[in-house]
């Protein structure tokens, strides 16, 4: 496994590579050259060249044809395995799986739900402050809030012990955050119960009003339900950033809603867990999931949001991402913590593939990785062949077939952010930076895979935010 984790990025990239390849030569073999000249015509003072070559009927349709059974492939054989899943009775193996949990809890009283919230904290007294308030302004309020201080130098524990919270300081701490959660798990989970929910959520996230009160209420309504992750948004402000990364969010937040809440990742921003579940994951590591026996998070990867998310899966557990579960969240202020952040969230996300290896229940993770590998080829071509086109003519030619299929692409990138307002509609519609935004992104993905693959040393990254007190900022 370890030798897969090493080459994965390379075994996603030259996969979509081969298929590109692949693409490129039945194109050339259907089309052929195009006979004569580009058409000419005038527009006013413009002198516009066209040529109306385009692919054959017969290719089009094939690379329709074979996206659309590539697409509805994956999507039937995920709905295959979580169902299997949901059904399974395989205690051994599927120790979280619907039927079993909801067999082992007919008929037994667990008591009231209560809800205890976890904010790991390194040095966060930014935004400490707006994360407690969301949470005390909530219309279920949680019964119990700990901050998890996390080597913190800064004012992050005396601010909140000022509004009244309880503080877990860890000691002795070297894994991040995940082992801060760690050291408070080991005390919490023994003394849980089947409604005593657990909550997780970073420091610089704010819930939207009604969070709490649905994941109550969802976790309440269904015993089986393992855990519930928030759709999140990107906070206001960073200039044109910050516009690209909520439009990115947008979209994620859309095709989740798309998928009736099926999760990606329990993203670590905020998510609701059952006890069962997380003991079952400490119990379960260096067994069926990866990992040190008796800890929760894994504390040897990059994203154990991501990792978690695989853990509970591979055992069996349902996991959802309601639209009523919604946040606000940090971005980036700037490129460089921008990089940083993607490159740990790529190759955490690829590390953890290797770490699992092929199993049903990473099949449309594998597909997701391979989609980004196909589209950081096909973009570096498209946007590659524009720069030769332009220099290599005297003329600009634009090729009708080829525009058009910009025009849908274009379409597509509006709709998706169109619940985002008009910010994020112009930027959508100009097309051309959000492609650099998304080529920014590819790099990020190619770093990754070639970090991975030559063993460097991968960094955490943090983002300091300025303290803010109400609506002052204090620098």
């Amino acid at each position: 496994m370890r030798d897969l984790q090493r080459t994965v990025g390379l075994l996603i990239l030259g996969t979509a590579a081969a298929g590109a390849a692949l693409l490129w030569a039945s194109l050339s073999w259907t089309t052929g050259l195009p006979g004569g000249r580009p058409s000419r015509a005038v527009v006013g003072v413009w002198d516009v060249f066209y040529d109306t070559a385009a692919p054959s009927a017969l290719m089009i349709g094939l690379a329709a044809g074979f996206a659309l059974v590539f697409a509805a492939g994956v999507a039937v054989l995920e709905k295959r395995v979580s169902t299997r899943d949901r059904r399974s009775a395989d205690r051994l193996n599927r120790p979280l799986a619907p039927k079993i949990v909801m067999a082992e809890t007919r008929g037994v009283r667990a008591g009231p739900v209560t809800l205890t919230v976890l904010i790991p904290a390194h040095n966060e007294e930014g935004c400490i402050v707006h994360t407690l308030t969301s949470l005390r302004e909530q219309s279920r309020r949680p019964e119990r809030i700990i901050v998890v201080a996390d080597n913190c130098t800064d004012g992050t524990a005396d601010i909140a012990r000022t509004l009244g919270v309880e503080v877990f300081e860890t000691v002795g701490n070297v894994s991040k955050k995940a082992g801060a959660l760690n050291q408070v798990l080991y005390g919490l989970l023994p003394i849980q119960g089947d409604n005593d929910l657990v909550m997780v959520m970073d420091a610089d996230t704010v819930l939207d009003q009604g969070f709490l009160e649905s994941a109550v209420r969802m976790m309440s309504d269904d015993r089986a339900l393992m855990a519930i992750g928030g759709l999140f948004r990107g906070e206001e402000g960073h200039g044109l950033l910050g516009q690209f990364q909520r439009n990115e969010y947008t979209r994620y937040a859309r095709d989740l809603r798309r998928r009736r809440g099926r999760v990606f990742v329990l993203t670590g921003t905020a998510t609701v867990f059952r006890p069962r579940a997380l003991r079952w994951v400490a119990e379960e590591r260096d067994s069926t999931i990866p990992g040190v026996p008796g800890d929760v998070y894994d504390t040897q990867v990059l994203t154990e949001d991501n990792e978690i998310t695989l853990a509970l899966k591979t055992l069996g557990a349902l996991v959802i991402s309601p639209p009523d579960c919604t946040v606000v969240t940090e971005l980036m202020p700037t490129w460089r913590a921008l990089w940083k952040q993607r490159l740990r969230w790529q190759r955490g996300a690829l590390e953890n593939l290797g770490s699992y290896g092929f199993r049903p229940q990473t099949l449309r993770y594998w597909a997701q990785q391979l989609g980004i590998g196909y589209g950081v080829i096909a973009l570096s071509t498209y946007l590659t062949l524009m720069v030769v086109m332009a220099v290599s003519f005297d003329s600009w030619v634009w090729f009708p077939f080829w525009a058009g299929i910009g025009a849908l692409f274009t379409l597509e990138r509006l709709v998706s952010v169109w619940d985002g307002g008009w910010r994020a509609r112009l930027l959508a519609i100009l097309l051309f930076p959000e492609l650099f935004y998304a080529m920014f992104l590819d790099v990020i993905y190619v770093k990754g895979v070639l970090d991975i693959w030559t063993g460097r040393r991968a960094a955490w990254g943090h983002t300091v935010q300025p303290r803010r007190i109400g609506t002052k900022v204090l620098t």
